[in-house]
Order: C-alpha cells, then sequence, then structure tokens
C-alpha cells in the first residue's frame, strides 16, 4: 500500500464505554485499523489527544465542561488502547483536535496520508482539512473512522468528500 498511515487517536478516553467522550462504534472500527496497520507498517504514526498543562482561550471554557480531561499527559485515560499500546512511543502528542503541524508533516513527507481513527466528527476532519489545507493528499479510510454518532460520522464524511480532490473518503 502506498502512503503513510495516521491513526488518530485510539485511546481509552475515546474507547470506555463509560467515558462521556467516547465514540460508541470504537470498538467495531480497531480490527479494521489493525489490519491497516499490518498493511502500511512501518509507515504509521499514531495520534494522541492530551490535555494542556494550562488551557488558554476558547480551552478553559472547554476544560470547564470536561474538567475530568484535565489529566497529564502520561495519565492512562490517555494510553493508546490495545492492541496499539506498544506504538506509545510513536505518537504524535497534542492538545489539540487537528493533528496535523510540522511533526506529522515530517512523518508524512511527500506520501499520501491515509487517516483512521476517531472521532471523525472531531480529530479526524480537524486534521484531514488542515493536511489538505497545506497542500498534503488525505485519504480518509470510512470504515475505519468512528464518530460521536452515526449521523455525525456521516455528515463529516460527506463534509470532507467535498475537499476533493485533496481529500478522497475511500
Amino acid at each position: 500500500m502506498s502512503g503513510h498511515l495516521v491513526v488518530v487517536d485510539v485511546q481509552r478516553v475515546f474507547g470506555d464505554p463509560e467515558s462521556p467522550w467516547c465514540a460508541p462504534r470504537f470498538a467495531e472500527v480497531v480490527p479494521r485499523i489493525v489490519a491497516l496497520v499490518e498493511q502500511y507498517a512501518p509507515r504509521v504514526t499514531f495520534t494522541r489527544f492530551v490535555a494542556p498543562a494550562e488551557p488558554s482561550g476558547a480551552w478553559r471554557a472547554y476544560y470547564e465542561q470536561f474538567p475530568f480531561a484535565l489529566q497529564p499527559p502520561d495519565a492512562p485515560v490517555y494510553d493508546l488502547v490495545d492492541p496499539f499500546a506498544d506504538f506509545r512511543g510513536d505518537t504524535v502528542d497534542r492538545p489539540t483536535f487537528g493533528k496535523w503541524g510540522p511533526e506529522l508533516a515530517e512523518r508524512v513527507g511527500d506520501e499520501d496520508m491515509v487517516l483512521a481513527g476517531v472521532s471523525t466528527d472531531c480529530c479526524v476532519i480537524s486534521t484531514a482539512l488542515a493536511a489538505a489545507d497545506a497542500g498534503a493528499h488525505v485519504r480518509v479510510v470510512s470504515e475505519a473512522c468512528a464518530g460521536a454518532s452515526d449521523l455525525s460520522h456521516e455528515q463529516a464524511l460527506a463534509v470532507m468528500a467535498l475537499y476533493a480532490p485533496l481529500i478522497e473518503v475511500v
């Protein structure tokens, strides 16, 4: 397979059914992501959403709404889920929804960025749009993403498809 696989935020906080941030179909996409990781290895990067040490700007109100998430980056809630836990050292951590930035751009290089993960309607779309804006060709693997709901997942995919040919939903 050509491209560089970026697996967005397959963390406990999004997979735990008790978490307020749980993506309901999280468990369903994990085996699909495992298959993608096997196809793309070693050209794989995992991302993690982590809370900032000190929220600023609009993030202050966000963390007032979700105070449980104000934990250090090494808190168990931010761990990658099994079977990805061993990739801990190969992550790009950011305190933002979008994970595109200099570190991820360097890892992807001139290859297509192939996206999978959660949540389609938040961190995946934020990453895809920023990468496309920067000139990266993005392929979003729809069946390897999960949203906050089926409807928001489908809506996010539809929005990303509007950015063709910069973003391709596959």
